[in-house]
């Protein structure tokens, strides 16, 4: 597998705080990367980079030699329920980055909507219904669905199951591995539990107070964990 992003010696400061502190990593194309770590530690501050939401201090991200990731990056945010405007419809929020980004006629989004909505597994008249109509798992699943609506080969997995039931976890991590070879994605999984993570990544970095400490093999770092720090995060959390 190539690299579809390389960042070097990034750094970001908010004020006298600096998030991030010369991290140095490489996406390759077609994996599963887990990034890992306590609250703090950087994690959302080096996804809101990557999706261009925020600027680095020093250091770079290229994506597949430009620095524009806006398109072909998106994200699934942790809280289905907060991500999605309650006053429009499903079919609205899924079609909205097809008619910003003019990926197709207005007359066919209906029906990209609907293959959408089929594609994670919900019946394309939910497009009618509205966020608060939904279950916290069919919720996640329109994320997906509206994540996926502008063709993007990378994802940003923000914590995208920690706020589901233990059952429902299972389904939207099974679902997500399934898209990822169906649709050929990238994915960058963010999380706090290191047991989530190793569901679904090929490897795993671990980031503390906005430095890569360790980053190995899903399966390496998950049996045998170089640092006391990966360790700890390995104890507190909930093996699936």
């Amino acid at each position: 597998m190539g690299e579809l992003i390389k960042i070097e010696k990034l750094v970001k400061r908010f004020g006298e705080i600096k998030a991030l502190d010369g991290v140095d990593l490489a996406i390759r194309r077609g994996e599963t990367l887990g990034l890992v770590g306590e609250s703090g530690s950087g994690k959302s501050t080096l996804a809101r980079l990557l999706l261009g939401l925020i600027k680095p201090t020093s250091g770079s991200i290229v994506y597949r030699g430009s620095a524009d990731t806006r398109r072909a990056c998106q994200i699934v945010f942790q809280d289905p329920q907060t991500s999605l405007n309650p006053r429009i419809r499903v079919g609205e929020a899924i079609g909205e980055p097809i008619l910003i980004h003019k990926i197709m006629p207005k007359n066919q989004i209906n029906v990209r909507v609907g293959e959408l909505l089929q594609l994670v597994r919900l019946p394309a008249a939910y497009a009618a219904r509205y966020p608060h109509e939904l279950s916290g798992g069919e919720r996640q699943r329109v994320g997906i669905a509206r994540a996926l609506a502008s063709n993007p080969e990378f994802l940003v997995l923000d914590e995208p199951v920690s706020s589901l039931d233990v059952s429902v976890q299972v389904e939207i991590l099974q679902l997500l591995k399934e898209l990822k070879s169906r649709i050929d994605l990238t994915y960058l999984f963010i999380a706090h539990d290191l047991s989530v993570i190793g569901y679904l990544s090929d490897r795993i970095a671990v980031l503390k107070e906005g430095r890569i400490i360790e980053l190995d093999g899903a399966a390496k770092v998950l049996d045998n964990p170089r640092e006391e720090y990966t360790r700890n995060l390995l104890a507190a959390s909930f093996r699936l």
